[in-house]
């Protein structure tokens, strides 16, 4: 099926590394090859940013990368959504036919409702994002909560699965599905984690904790339900941030006797002193591995340097759901 417009990807410079990445993939899935369109980030002396598009994009269907988490180019979540918004603002000035954001990391996802006196932001994210004329379609990567494709009035949202490229590493890490469990971090990734089992023939357990609200990523205790000794364990998440919850919770597996525990996981975050303590935990022999996806960014340094982290690329998953889109065919199996 030919394509409806001419497809055109353009990128933030935080999203860079994930754009060069979907280059490579989408091109030989086209008749002309795709290559990211020429554009200029401008940070001025009072932190103002603007975004401008050195070529023609009228009339195109334009996907715009942008990785918020990816802080190697000196910028905050903030800055980098900023950046990603002025984005938008030209694509639209320069009257591109679609705008299309490829959001892996949902800004703000974890702020999806109110506790007391406070703001809903992730909400507030999705207004900005669509707009009266802002992106018309968002493609992310297992929102924290999927509740958030509720937030977006006019703009089609796709919320893609992170498992599409963590599953099939799995069958191959997976030795025995009898001996293998799988656990969440809570019960609220009891879907995810159910979505895991089924996947690959294993049993499943539950953690529970029990999180102080007195500061931020703070749980106070683990607790797991089901029987786990002598067993191979895979803890799921969506994202590690601090990875507080999840290091509580391998602490626990391996007191309840684990034999080896893999962590899976589409967002590695590993913010504060994450990678310190798992590595602390590779060494002393209770933590086998941390398995990612490039959704967010990680230096090849810190890939070298840290033997536990095991790196996923989701380019090609990226690049196909593009194409098809691009095409007007549907990506209902890619979503399943």
């Amino acid at each position: 099926m030919p394509p409806r417009v001419t497809l055109s990807l353009l990128t933030c410079p935080s999203g860079k590394p994930l754009a060069k990445k979907i280059v490579k993939k989408l091109s030989p899935k086209t008749k002309n090859g795709v290559k990211l369109i020429d554009s200029t980030q401008t940070i001025f002396a009072n932190t103002e940013i603007k975004n401008s598009i050195n070529q023609s994009i009228r009339g195109r269907d334009v996907y715009i990368v942008q990785d918020v988490e990816n802080h190697s180019e000196g910028m905050s979540v903030d800055e980098n959504l900023r950046s990603l918004y002025t984005t938008i603002d030209a694509c639209r000035r320069c009257d591109a036919r679609r705008i299309t954001v490829v959001l892996p990391s949902y800004p703000y996802a974890r702020q999806d409702k109110q506790d007391g006196r406070e703001g809903i932001t992730a909400a507030r994210v999705a207004w900005e994002l669509e707009g009266e004329m802002g992106a018309d379609h968002i493609i992310t990567v297992d929102l924290h909560n999927s509740a958030i494709q509720g937030f977006f009035r006019r703009a089609k949202i796709d919320n893609l699965r992170g498992g599409y490229v963590l599953i099939p590493y799995l069958r191959n890490l997976i030795k025995n599905p009898e001996e293998t469990t799988i656990m969440p971090t809570d019960l609220g990734g009891a879907k995810r984690a159910n979505y895991f089992a089924q996947s690959l023939c294993t049993d499943i357990a539950f953690a529970y904790k029990e999180r102080s609200y007195s500061k931020a990523n703070c749980v106070e205790k683990i607790e797991i339900l089901g029987e786990i000794k002598g067993k191979d364990i895979i803890i799921v998440d969506d994202m590690i941030d601090t990875g507080g919850t999840l290091i509580r919770a391998i602490e626990k597996a391996k007191e309840k006797g684990a034999r080896s525990i893999h962590t899976v996981c589409t967002l590695a975050l590993l913010n504060g002193q994450a990678i310190e303590n798992f590595s602390k935990l590779y060494e002393e022999g209770i933590l086998n591995s941390v398995v990612g996806t490039d959704a967010t960014y990680h230096s090849k340094e810190m890939i070298k340097e840290n033997k536990w982290f095991k790196e996923i690329s989701i380019d090609d998953y990226l690049a196909e759901v593009i194409f098809r889109i691009n095409r007007g065919r549907s990506i209902g199996e890619l979503l399943s």
